[in-house]
C-alpha cells in the first residue's frame, strides 16, 4: 500500500508532495508549495524547507522541534495576487508533549525563475 501524503489531498505521497521534495521539480503554485512545506515538517525534511525559503528571510539553519507531531492541515484560501506573488491562509494542527497546538497563518510567496518560494507569514 502506498504512503498517503500528509498534506491532506488524499493522494499517495509520491504522486503528491513527494514529486517536489528533493527533486528540483517546481511546484505549479503557492498552495502546492505550502502543502509540500507542511509535508516536509511532518517528515522532518529541513533541507526541503530551507530550499523553498526565499533568500531574503531564510534562516542559515533550521532546527525542527523534536517530538512535535503534526496532525493535519486545512488550507483556508489560496489568493494569487499577480503572476509572481500569492498568499495562502492555512491552519496546521500539531501536538507537543501531549498538548494540542494550532497554527493559523497567512503566508506570502513569490515566484522567481519558475520556482515558488516562501517569504514570510502573519499569525492569525
Amino acid at each position: 500500500m502506498k504512503e498517503a501524503c500528509p498534506c491532506g489531498l488524499g493522494a499517495a505521497f509520491e504522486a503528491c508532495c513527494g514529486r517536489y521534495m528533493g527533486t528540483g521539480v517546481a511546484t505549479p503554485d503557492a498552495e502546492s508549495l505550502m502543502r509540500s512545506r507542511y509535508t516536509a515538517f511532518v517528515r522532518g525534511d529541513a533541507a526541503h524547507l530551507l530550499a523553498t525559503w526565499h533568500a531574503s528571510t531564510r534562516p542559515r539553519t533550521l532546527e525542527l522541534e523534536p517530538g512535535l507531531k503534526w496532525l493535519g492541515l486545512e488550507v483556508k484560501r489560496h489568493t494569487p495576487l499577480d503572476a509572481a506573488r500569492a498568499e495562502v491562509e492555512f491552519v496546521a494542527r500539531s501536538r507537543l508533549q501531549g498538548r494540542g497546538q494550532r497554527l493559523h497563518e497567512r503566508s506570502r510567496f513569490v515566484c522567481e525563475e519558475g520556482h515558488w518560494l516562501y517569504v514570510d507569514g502573519d499569525l492569525l
